[in-house]
């Protein structure tokens, strides 16, 4: 049976991981004896235990994940032989009863707790029904972890939607095929972030249904903690919660300084607090003998009069969304996918700190970016915010608020100050370029740089997901009906969108002002051209959509 296919093979990974660990500690002992024969021979021996340490970490994680997979369709089977052996006759109730029973017993055998084993379960009933997936767990390309990630985001999804996430992510012949890492490759915190992204993407009904739900529910709470310490915190919108992260780290920065003691993780509280306490309150470390909320920073400077900084955030949105054609989410740069009706509210209102990215409606990739000003250097930087959304490092998660626009190839070796050669780097990870053997790729327009580590391994980049944008109801206006600010500021935009799918133009605008990146000098008058167009949303672009 299919079923116990499956377990075969998970079971044939495991032999071969732990032969191939047998080989790994055999080499190993091997160097012990050998030891002063390789020093004389030149062999550098700590070097080559160093490096067999880290293939050792290696198969032992793809021993874990295949050891996962058995585990994973022992649970699920042992249910469906426990269902197999119940009556077709019993009632509801005896049903119910027997699958509890199969649960505890395996609590007991796992030494866990019943709700652990109950999601256990759960989680490996539903990554067993995803051949792709359980494929993947079983072959050691992917942790445990990973699994599940998919198994929880796919929870309330349609079988074929859940099918078709799982082939966009595990299936290089699906139609528009997940790009750049392989899910193995990421970290598991990325991997949900793409993952969610992508379901989100595929589901922009649910998105606006349960956005509206969770405005509802937004609150504000406050936990008491040890060490007379205590926690507060907010449930908010999306892009209300970013903006107020944006604004405390970039007022911290601003705070940083040689005569500033506190680090960038304590003056965010103390920023956040004189902000809801009122600016001339001063908060810190608490000194001895004073009252509850006026205390002041032990060691360090009150904060006064706190600085508003702008704190840049790019929207990418969806040209037909933005239009209101479409509901399809926007990307929020620090945060995820949010509802089509968000990203109309923050361009509409003329939020200051959120910058709008249109994208080309035929392959998602983005078009040009909104400006405040004729910076070039501020140009560059949102364009490579935009295109590696995060630190480009592999493995770092840290967002784009923090992180420093980097050479790739320093400009003193002959680097370029083009998309080409440059990447976000968060402070931590740019240091570390500068003083070990960790080495970028090149880099292109739409794609970050991958890495490679000083032993040699290679690490894919991450990048964004793009796909066609979602195509608006025949019954939209087209041609002449286009608003006019839209006709005068892209007349080659109008063009594509006036096209159908399957007859798109080739993306070739008439204007000497849109040119890509990486053929523009950096002191090119042509970058203050290509930004000078501002755009304008009126009213009658989003008509009576929220």
């Amino acid at each position: 049976m299919g079923i116990r296919g499956g377990a075969g093979a998970a079971l044939e990974g495991v032999r071969a991981s732990v032969a191939a660990l047998d080989a790994l500690t055999l080499e190993d002992q091997k160097l012990d004896d050998a030891a002063m024969a390789a020093a004389g021979a030149g062999v550098d021996v700590l070097q080559r235990r160093y490096e067999l340490r880290l293939e050792r970490l290696e198969v032992a994680a793809r021993l874990e994940a295949q050891l996962a997979a058995v585990k994973a369709r022992d649970a699920a089977e042992a249910v469906e032989f426990q269902q197999a052996m119940t009556p077709p006759d019993a009632s509801v109730e005896d049903r119910t009863y027997a699958d509890m029973s199969v649960v505890e017993e395996i609590a007991g055998v796992l030494t866990i707790s019943s709700a652990a084993a109950g999601a256990l379960v759960e989680q490996s009933r539903r990554i067993c029904s995803l051949p792709l997936l359980f494929e993947a767990l079983s072959a050691g390309g992917m942790s445990w972890q990973h699994a599940r990630i998919v198994a929880d985001e796919t929870e309330g999804v349609t079988t074929e939607g859940a099918l078709a996430l799982v082939a966009h992510f595990f299936d290089p012949d699906a139609p528009q095929p997940a790009r750049g890492a392989a899910p193995g490759e990421l970290v598991p915190s990325r991997f949900r972030a793409k993952v969610r992204s992508w379901r989100e993407r595929h589901r922009p009904d649910s998105i606006e249904k349960r956005h509206a739900k969770g405005v509802a529910d937004r609150r504000m709470e406050y936990t008491p903690d040890k060490e007379g310490m205590a926690w507060v915190s907010l449930y908010l919108p999306g892009d209300t919660a970013c903006a107020i992260w944006n604004r405390t780290t970039a007022t911290a920065r601003g705070f940083q300084g040689p005569d500033e003691p506190r680090t960038l993780t304590q003056l965010r509280p103390d920023i956040a607090a004189s902000l809801l306490l009122g600016a001339g309150q001063a908060t810190g470390e608490r000194s001895t003998g004073t009252t509850a909320g006026t205390s002041t920073p032990a060691g360090g400077t009150a904060i006064g009069k706190v600085p508003a900084p702008r704190a840049d955030v790019l929207v990418t949105v969806p040209v037909f969304a933005l239009l209101g054609a479409t509901d399809e989410p926007a990307m929020l740069d620090g945060f995820g996918p949010i509802p089509a009706s968000m990203a109309r509210n923050l361009v509409a209102d003329g939020a200051e700190s959120f910058y709008r990215v249109l994208i080309d409606p035929r392959d998602g990739a983005p078009l040009e970016i909104g400006r405040k000003n004729y910076r070039l250097t501020e140009a560059i930087k949102r364009w490579i915010r935009m295109r590696d959304t995060k630190c480009t490092f592999p493995g770092c998660a840290n967002r784009t608020p923090d992180n420093e626009t980097d050479h790739l190839t320093a400009w003193q070796h002959g680097g370029t100050t083009g998309t080409s050669n440059l990447a976000q780097l968060c402070p931590k990870h740019h240091r570390l370029k500068h003083h070990s053997q960790w080495t970028p790729d090149p880099a292109t327009k739409n794609e970050p740089p991958g890495w490679t580590s000083p032993t040699g391994r290679h690490y894919n980049p991450e990048h964004p997901d793009p796909e066609p944008t979602h195509w608006p109801p025949e019954s939209w206006p087209q041609g002449s009906q286009w608003p006019q600010w839209l006709q005068r500021a892209a007349p080659a935009l109008c063009q594509c969108l006036e096209a159908s799918l399957d007859n798109l133009p080739q993306w070739e605008p008439d204007d000497d002002r849109y040119v890509d990146l990486n053929d523009l000098p950096a002191d090119d008058p042509l970058w203050a051209e290509f930004l000078a167009t501002p755009f304008a949303l009126f009213p009658e672009a989003i008509g009576a959509r929220p």
